[in-house]
């Protein structure tokens, strides 16, 4: 048997698209590359930025799909944990662009400089980098 994970694509469910659209490609230079529908506001996205790819979903389009996720909270309880270069340029840069600041920049016991952020639902982003 010859098993191997390929990729993880995130699909992270929001209440606004366009608020979450806007955000990821305004403040954090993600591109949307697929959508659907293609014209409009789209039900489904998927983003890509540095090799980093996800995609963001309405609530109404996974409930059809899977019809618990009509009930439940988005963002919460998960947090992304991006690894990148020029973490303080990143941070300026989703700050002036109006970035909410979760956590200040700052150095862990784990000797990793990173910020975080909350996006329009709540999800929270930490952008880090190796010291």
């Amino acid at each position: 048997m010859n098993i191997k994970l390929e990729n993880l694509s995130p699909n992270l469910m929001v209440e606004d698209m366009q608020k979450s659209l806007d955000f990821y490609c305004e403040i954090l230079g993600f591109t949307k590359i697929m959508a659907i529908p293609e014209e409009g506001v789209p039900v489904w996205a998927m983003l890509q930025r540095d090799g980093i790819s996800f995609m963001l979903q309405s609530r109404a389009s996974i409930a059809e799909e899977l019809p618990d996720f009509a009930q439940m909270n988005a963002g919460g309880s998960l947090l992304f944990y991006f690894k990148m270069k020029g973490v303080d340029d990143f941070y300026q840069s989703v700050h002036a662009a109006g970035a909410g600041i979760y956590k200040e920049p700052n150095v862990t016991f784990y000797g990793s400089r990173e910020f975080a952020i909350k996006d329009p639902d709540g999800f929270v982003l930490v952008f880090a980098e190796d010291q």
